[in-house]
Parts: C-alpha cells; structure tokens; sequence
C-alpha cells in the first residue's frame, strides 16, 4: 500500500537514450517542482531501460509504495516504445485501441493514409485506463490506478502533466529558505547540526559552491509550517554570523 500521511510520488523515466546519456532528462525537475506547489512528495526517481520486464518489475514496486507514480517515455510510434504494454501487464489487463483515442489521432492528419498503423500504436491503451488528453500533438497518455503515463517529449509531458493535475489530491505546501554564506561548509556543519537538533519540523540542507571569489555554501531550510522555517532561518543566519561572515537570504518561498 502507498505510504500513509503526506501525498507522496515517484518518477520513473523510460529509455535507453537517457541511460546512454544521449539524451538529457529535464523532465524530473520539472515534474519535481510542479508535484511542489501542489504539496506531493516527490520520494523517488527510477530510470530504467526498454525492457518490458524491467518496466513492470519498477513500475509494481513504486505504485505499491507511493501515492502516485508519474512514467514518461515509451508511449510514441515505433517499435522500441513498449511502455503502454509494460503498464498493461503490470496491471494483468487487456490493451487495445482506444475508441476516443483513435478518433482524436485520425482527426489531427487530413490524409486519412498518413494515420499508419505505426501512429496507430499511440492509440492503443491498457484496459479500464482513461486518457490524458494532449494539446501539443494529439496523441494522449493514460493514467490507470494510480499510474500517469505521459511522453518523454518535454513540450507534450508538460501538456499532459498540466491536464492531468485536476485529478491529484493537494497537500500541505513545503515552504522553504535559502541563505548563502561565503565560508566552507565544513565550518559551519557543527553548527548546522546543532540547529538542526532543536528545530526537529524542518529539514536542513547544506549545499557547497565554489566561485572565484572562494568557497561557499547554501543552507535550505524546508517545512511545512512557514513560522517554522523562518524560526529555523533566523537561527541559521545568527549561526552563520558567530562565524564572522554575514548571511545573505537570497531566496525565501511561501514564507
């Protein structure tokens, strides 16, 4: 069963292309900060090849354990994109072609011989699943439990991840602080820890940066109680300060 409490998501990114490193996946952080403003916990991120078993083996252990699971990748017209039939067998259900789908695909291509059985593919959909339509290209993904399988392109997942957004259950909204010190991180961990200790509803993290002017680091303070986080910001910056060097907030969300 999904974890109980917060909203919780994972991501799984379909391909050989993005484990080749041919091509770059910009999708997660999209999707990160989108599940973000909505208050869903992205816990997790898998990338996995086209192979079917591999597909159903990840996409089964994420939708047992979280609330949601968002696939992107897999759902074109060629013979490498084995994504809808991966979920369908995940499922143990039927995949056909979807009346709806079919219609809304034949639509968009004046020539009626240009709608080839290969883009016929992107009509076919596991059983008891419902579309996500797409205003980019037409050709729709499908969300079936508690499953959204959307495209790899960036343009269409983000057509699809705006449509599909009405279905997903809202949570508490993380808030979060950000404020950068020029001194190293090991300096001010100590510190950090101890900040950390006595403020036990917000996490901390500290993130170091090298410029030309030397070293640095961010500290990001992130909860869902924004007079949490500014208490914890506060005493960040003073710890910051009992080093020597002045803290620059440079960044404060929903607070």
């Amino acid at each position: 069963m999904p974890e109980q409490g917060n909203i919780t998501a994972a991501i799984m990114v379909i391909g050989d292309e993005i484990l080749s490193g041919r091509t770059q996946d910009t999708n997660t952080s999209y999707i990160a900060r989108f599940l973000g403003t909505l208050g869903i916990d992205l816990r997790e991120v898998r990338v996995v090849p086209d192979v079917e078993d591999e597909i159903v083996a990840a996409l089964n252990a994420l939708r047992a354990r979280y609330t949601y699971v968002f696939t992107t990748g897999g759902i074109g017209p060629t013979h490498d994109d084995i994504t809808a039939d991966a979920v369908a067998k995940a499922f143990g259900v039927g995949i056909g072609y979807h009346p709806e789908a079919m219609a809304i695909m034949a639509a968009r291509y004046k020539n009626p011989e240009d709608f080839n059985d290969m883009r016929k593919r992107m009509a076919r959909i596991p059983d008891t699943a419902t579309l996500i339509k797409n205003s980019v290209s037409g050709a729709p993904g499908f969300q079936i439990g508690n499953v959204f399988v959307m495209a790899g392109v960036p343009a269409v997942m983000k057509a699809m991840l705006e449509e599909l957004a009405p279905r997903l259950k809202r949570g508490a909204v993380v808030h979060g602080a950000t404020i950068e010190a020029h001194m190293p991180e090991g300096q001010i961990a100590a510190a950090l820890a101890a900040v950390q200790a006595s403020h036990k509803t917000v996490s901390i993290g500290s993130y170091p940066f090298y410029r030309e002017a030397g070293p640095g680091t961010q500290l990001v303070v992130r909860g869902r109680v924004p007079q949490e986080v500014e208490a914890a910001a506060a005493t960040v910056e003073s710890a910051v300060r009992s080093e020597g060097v002045e803290p620059v907030r440079i960044r404060s969300e929903g607070l």
